[in-house]
């Protein structure tokens, strides 16, 4: 019976590996080669001898679009994710040369402005890796037009250098063509490489037809070109090595926060193992939610506030690499009451579980403490009992604290995160600082036998309408999996439990880096001279 427990996470983590290992890839060992010969480094070589060697690296976004473009786009074309470079969190992100030349599909502008917020929100050095050939063409209606397209990008770079502050550090390591020119001209400084970089508005081809000069490519936007004449970059490396080198050194000049160095901690009293084997085999069965914060939290320690109260709803305090944090979790499985009360189903909230956490939140707030919230949450009771108990008011007063909560927010999820609970445990869309998934997530507004009793009713056991109701149930599965939460976009990374407690520990050391109010995806200064 023990190892039937096992199956279902164990086979989902071995499925979500293999297939980031094959995106991480990019175009594929051919393509590297090409770019090899070139002389150039590809994006994740570059990302490896940026930052610091035995740290941890949280990639963002690497599963956004894999079902999309015939497979064609994988990491739609860029490499985004936060590591640490000289001792300090930072952002990066880097254009894969080997899909398509590096060219912007949708999803790349997506990811770089995700990318971005991140690094407005923390108030951390965002660089960027730049090797791209422009707008992928067929593709521009999604790239070029709307609020969130490209133009995004940089009205996010003039934000960050106007007001917040942000150092913006690009290195030119390849093409740089047309608007994407303005990525790094909107930065504080531009590293340049020789023999293999280009920026231009325009490429030799293009200029050549607009104004019948010839010119080569080095000439018109070379390294030597921008360092020499027009002083558009400002340093030049032989290499790529060189140049991340130069990098390096640039960050180790900046100025660094002060910070409060956590207390020492102890190691979790749970393994990832143990998590494996706490895991259900079928996600709607009961397990010991705590074993899980166990196997995250320092020493497994968690101190609960209000134990006895509304159990369905976990909210204690605990340390995560001896940063302070406080948890939210849903429990699974039944709790009992008093005399005569019907018990409590675990992963619904209820109308006193709801002011519960209400409360916690607003006095971790007030505190500066950060929040995380653990998913495994089905949604909000219904019927007669609890709308009579206030839950709409009750639920409201939990989504309010929730989203006004000026506090790092951090959610990952187990294996639910459905309907309204979905909302109040922050979901994506009270923009939670990151967002992260188990492989075991399932993330909709409900299950498929929810939805088919929704939608079938009485019909549902009519075998004329047997075929629809499983492919019905067969659509919900899909969209429910936590493979296309991440190609969607509505969560930045899917982590297993061996990588949940290192993720978490450097999300939160990131989250340190501001202590202003956590709010939106980045919340001005002051203004000088600015009207009460």
């Amino acid at each position: 019976m023990e190892q039937t427990r096992t199956n279902r996470a164990r086979q989902l983590s071995a499925e979500y590996k293999e297939l980031a290992a094959r995106l991480e890839m990019g175009g594929g060992a051919e393509k590297i080669a090409v770019q090899h010969g070139k002389g150039k480094l590809v994006a994740r070589e570059r990302i490896k001898e940026l930052i610091d060697p035995d740290t941890t690296w949280v990639e963002i976004g690497l599963l956004l679009g894999y079902e999309e473009y015939d497979g064609k786009a994988p990491g739609g074309g860029v490499v985004t994710g936060v590591g640490e470079v000289m001792g300090r969190e930072v952002v990066v992100v880097a254009n894969d040369s080997t899909v398509k030349a590096g060219s912007w599909w949708p999803q790349t502008i997506k990811k770089i402005l995700r990318a971005q917020e991140i690094a407005m929100r923390q108030r951390i050095p965002i660089i960027y890796l730049v090797d791209s050939s422009g707008v992928n063409l067929p593709y521009q209606g999604g790239v070029f037009p709307g609020q969130y397209g490209a133009a995004r990008i940089f009205y996010y770079n003039s934000i960050m250098r106007r007001y917040l502050r942000i150092p913006q550090i690009s290195a030119v390591m390849g093409p740089c063509v047309a608007g994407g020119a303005y990525l790094p001209a909107l930065s504080d400084v531009i590293f340049m490489v020789e023999g293999t970089s280009f920026m231009g508005l325009g490429g030799a081809n293009l200029v050549k037809g607009a104004t019948g000069q010839d010119v080569d490519g080095e000439e018109l936007g070379g390294a030597k070109t921008h360092t020499t004449k027009s002083a558009v970059a400002h340093y030049r490396a032989p290499n790529d090595s060189a140049c991340i080198r130069l990098i390096r050194e640039y960050v180790e000049r900046l100025p660094y926060p002060v910070f409060t160095e956590p207390k020492e901690y102890e190691s979790p009293s749970k393994t990832p193992d143990d998590v494996y084997d706490t895991l259900p085999e079928d996600h709607r069965m009961a397990y010991e939610m705590r074993d899980i914060l166990s196997s995250i939290l320092d020493g497994g320690d968690l101190v609960e506030f209000q134990p006895e109260i509304a159990r369905e709803m976990i909210c204690g305090h605990g340390r995560i690499e001896g940063y302070e944090v406080a948890v939210i979790a849903n429990h699974r499985g039944m709790v009992k009451r008093g005399p005569g009360e019907r018990p409590h189903m675990g992963g619904i909230v209820y109308t006193d579980s709801a002011e519960k956490v209400a409360f916690f939140i607003e006095t971790a707030s007030r505190q500066g403490i950060p929040l995380l919230f653990v998913q495994d949450v089905s949604g909000f009771m219904v019927g007669p009992e609890a709308e009579h108990s206030g839950i709409i008011r009750a639920g409201a007063h939990f989504v309010e604290a929730m989203a006004t909560a000026t506090v790092p927010k951090i959610v990952l999820t187990i294996n639910h995160a459905s309907g309204a609970g979905y909302y109040a445990m922050s979901g994506q869309g009270f923009d939670p600082d990151f967002i992260f998934s188990w492989p075991t997530g399932r993330m909709g507004v409900m299950e498929g036998d929810a939805a088919a009793r929704a939608i079938y009713g009485s019909k549902l056991g009519d075998p004329a309408f047997a075929d629809d109701v499983e492919k019905l149930k067969g659509d919900y599965d899909h969209q429910l999996d936590a493979r296309h939460a991440a190609a969607t976009g509505q969560v930045d990374a899917i982590i297993t439990p061996e990588e949940t407690r290192d993720v978490l520990a450097m999300a939160l050391r990131t989250t340190r880096n501001y202590s202003g109010p956590h709010l939106g995806a980045f919340v001005l200064p002051p203004m000088e001279n600015s009207i009460p």
